[in-house]
């Protein structure tokens, strides 16, 4: 697949780390250009800090390093003059935007707030709205650029199967992860007939500013106890316990390719089997 994205632009959300940082590398390494957009500061429902301005610009560094070219925009999901701000100036930068990864998303970890709606709020505005909005403020210019394209939205396994919860914050995510899939086979049955693909993947755990917290830690060490909490009973079936982030950016990488042409309307368990225990 070297150089098979070659003279396409990516637009991608939460860039500035993790999951979204390994796809502007890995796309990059294909031949696209990328237009990466990061919030940067932290949501105060939140208990692990967000990535920064310096983390989206080593994103920028790295895609570089791949001999391509990166344009770094500080957004939020929420705000949709954000997004339409961010794609003109990817328009402006790269002319053209062939593919879409709607990656930012966010949930609290551990208990909820004293005003417990305002985390499901939070969560259903980046995780859901937010994905709308993104998707909505860039479809424009690929549609016009009539060359068909390429749409990811990250979902989770959350997004397949549900837990045992009564956390807002949980319960907004797993709801979240499960619209972005009715949103999906919406898009996909409206834009098949211009060659636009939609798909959903649902990765299981991956090594990420979520996942790699104090916040996590102790949720962690209070279900290996034995205590009741948001991950207790999370297992794989392959004896991996975290993905890395690259491993997701690969799959990506396949999906927004020709060679996955075919392919549109589907829910992607990237999951090492965590949805069929």
């Amino acid at each position: 697949m070297t150089n098979s994205l070659e003279g396409r632009v990516a637009f991608i959300t939460g860039a500035a780390r993790g999951q979204g940082r390994a796809h502007a590398v890995r796309l990059a390494r294909a031949g696209a250009d990328i237009l990466g957009v990061d919030i940067c500061e932290d949501i105060p429902s939140m208990t692990y800090p967000n990535a920064t301005f310096a983390d989206l610009e080593e994103t920028e560094r790295l895609v570089e390093k791949e001999g391509r070219r990166m344009l770094a925009c500080k957004g939020d999901v929420r705000r949709l003059d954000d997004m339409h701000a961010a794609v003109q100036a990817g328009t402006d930068r790269f002319g053209r935007i062939d593919i879409i990864i709607a990656n930012a998303g966010i949930i609290r970890l551990a208990g909820e707030s004293e005003d417990f709606m305002a985390d499901w709020q939070d969560v259903i505005d980046i995780n859901l709205t937010g994905v709308y909005q993104t998707i909505r403020a860039a479809l424009p210019v690929m549609r016009d650029g009539a060359r068909g394209g390429s749409i990811v939205i990250t979902s989770s396994t959350a997004g397949l199967k549900g837990t045992a919860s009564l956390n807002a914050s949980g319960n907004a995510y797993a709801a979240a992860k499960r619209g972005v899939v009715a949103l999906m086979q919406n898009l996909a049955n409206y834009l098949a007939p211009e060659w636009i693909r939609v798909n959903t993947i649902h990765p299981t755990g991956v090594l990420s500013g979520m996942t790699q917290n104090e916040a996590m830690a102790e949720l962690m060490a209070h279900a290996a106890a034995g205590g009741q909490n948001a991950i207790s009973g999370m297992e794989n079936a392959l004896p991996l316990p975290i993905l890395q982030p690259e491993d997701i950016a690969n799959a990506v990488a396949f999906l927004v390719s020709d060679e996955a042409r075919f392919i549109t309307g589907t829910q992607w368990p990237l999951d090492a089997g965590f949805s069929v225990r």
